[in-house]
């Protein structure tokens, strides 16, 4: 038994390693891919870039500030929309929370170089904002923990050793992180789209983004859902509620 748990966990393993993000925070930041490098880009200079950021964010920010304090209770839906200070940081965007559990959204600078126009960063700067509206740093949490007890109680079922245990419960979390991380990518992806016009863009030119994104395909555990759901989840959402 503690043999067979050892090779599911080895092979389990092996597995999230190859569906890492690069450049993405820690499971729970609710990361967008970065772009292909050299994908197309705007073409705009550093300044213009964080003016056009400066914009799209004044815009964005209200409306989900209001989508949050519609449908949440007791959430903290003061939005901190931010460029990473750290100029060499990879291209990513992700959703955190503060100390004082303040939703923050971050852009990498090479981020915003690898968005093609304003549309995109009102889809993405939204589909991020979803992440914090859909609860879904909590709700991975709550999966991790979950997937940590069930695999350490099977490795004490298995008589394994103090350290079995402790790899497994290491391991059950991030099993447990994953488990339902396309599904709150998709969720992000159908309110971001809603987000993204009623802010006044388009997500019918935002949803571009994903054509440069590399494919994750659909692997098992993988992070993000395969692009072309992506694609047809915002599509599905911009037909059933007229939007543009």
């Amino acid at each position: 038994m503690r043999s067979i748990l050892k090779t599911v966990s080895l092979c389990a393993l092996s597995v999230l390693s190859a569906c890492g993000v690069p450049g993405a925070p820690p499971p729970g930041g609710g990361a967008v891919a970065p772009a292909t490098p050299g994908a197309q880009v705007s073409g705009l200079s550093p300044a213009e870039a964080r003016a056009t950021f400066a914009t799209v964010a004044s815009r964005v920010e209200p409306v989900a500030e209001r989508t949050c304090r519609t449908q949440t209770s007791g959430m903290n839906c003061d939005y901190l929309i931010r460029i990473d200070p750290d100029a060499k940081a990879p291209p990513n965007a992700y959703q955190s929370l503060s100390q004082s559990g303040r939703p923050v959204i971050t852009f990498t600078r090479s981020m915003l170089g690898q968005i093609a126009n304003a549309d995109e960063l009102a889809f993405v700067m939204s589909h991020e904002a979803a992440h914090h509206i859909r609860a879904h740093l909590a709700r991975q949490q709550q999966n991790a923990v979950a997937g940590s007890v069930l695999l350490a109680g099977l490795a004490t079922l298995a008589g394994g050793s103090t350290a079995d245990i402790s790899n497994a419960q290491d391991l059950g979390a991030i099993v447990g992180a994953r488990g339902y991380s396309k599904e709150f990518e998709l969720e992000a992806d159908q309110l971001g789209t809603i987000i993204t016009h009623q802010a006044g863009y388009r997500p019918s030119v935002g949803v571009q983004f994903f054509y440069r994104l590399p494919d994750p395909g659909d692997k098992f555990l993988g992070s993000h859902p395969a692009n072309p759901d992506r694609v047809r989840v915002v599509q599905q959402t911009i037909t059933r509620y007229g939007l543009n």
